[in-house]
């Protein structure tokens, strides 16, 4: 068998969401890239998996893609996994598999968790047609990339930290208007999961009196 670059999704919360395909193939490739080996060391010590685990995140993957090709070219099978979710997806990931592809190594990548799904589909906002925005720009392009998104008439998905939530909805009642509908998840799939659905003004007035934990998945409905 050739070897392999396997992408291996990982519960972005509830770690019972892990499929029997993606146990099977992390207790059988050589090395699992990791995003930070102390979270995913915790996943697979629950699991019952002991693999050599190699750092693979967003500072350093520029420097170690190269070696990584090179060890997979000489016969190592690697998965690679995020802390939370399907890697690639707002997480490293990209860089490494067009680097496989442009040296001939086979990619798989296998289905599971990922946070923008179940938002979505919890939201009760159209799923038929939909845009994934990921985080926006901080600084740089957000003006920008929201001007854009004036005119967008599908379902919009963004991710977002806790201590930007605030910030963000705001934005959106000057760019897409205070009556758009819209809702927040948050800590999807954990003990404390919440979904707030309902306009952009009734969200912020939700959140604006609470202590916001945990990931964050905003949809916006589309322009009408």
């Amino acid at each position: 068998m050739n070897p392999k670059l396997y992408l291996v999704p990982t519960p972005i919360g509830n770690l019972e969401d892990i499929t029997l395909r993606a146990i099977n193939m992390l207790k059988s490739v050589d090395v699992i890239l990791a995003e930070d080996t102390r979270t995913s060391g915790h996943l697979l010590k629950h699991l019952g998996i002991s693999k050599p685990l190699q750092s693979y995140h967003i500072h350093n993957e520029h420097q170690t893609v190269q070696r990584i090709i090179q060890r997979i070219l000489k016969g190592e099978n690697m998965a690679l996994i995020s802390d939370a979710g399907t890697p690639a997806v707002s997480d490293p990931g990209f860089l490494l598999v067009r680097e496989c592809l442009k040296n001939g190594i086979d990619i798989e990548c296998l289905p599971g968790p990922t946070a923008f799904v179940p938002a979505l589909v919890n939201s009760g906002l159209p799923t038929d047609r939909f845009t994934f925005e990921g985080f926006l720009p901080h600084k740089k392009g957000r003006q920008t990339r929201l001007t854009e998104l004036k005119e967008e008439e599908r379902t919009m998905i963004f991710y977002e930290s806790p201590h930007r939530l605030l910030k963000s909805l705001q934005q959106f009642v000057e760019y897409f208007g205070a009556d758009r509908q819209a809702s927040v998840s948050r800590e999807l799939t954990k003990l404390y999961e919440e979904t707030i659905r309902g306009t952009l003004t009734e969200i912020i007035a939700y959140f604006a009196e609470k202590t916001i934990k945990g990931e964050i998945v905003i949809v916006v409905a589309g322009k009408p």
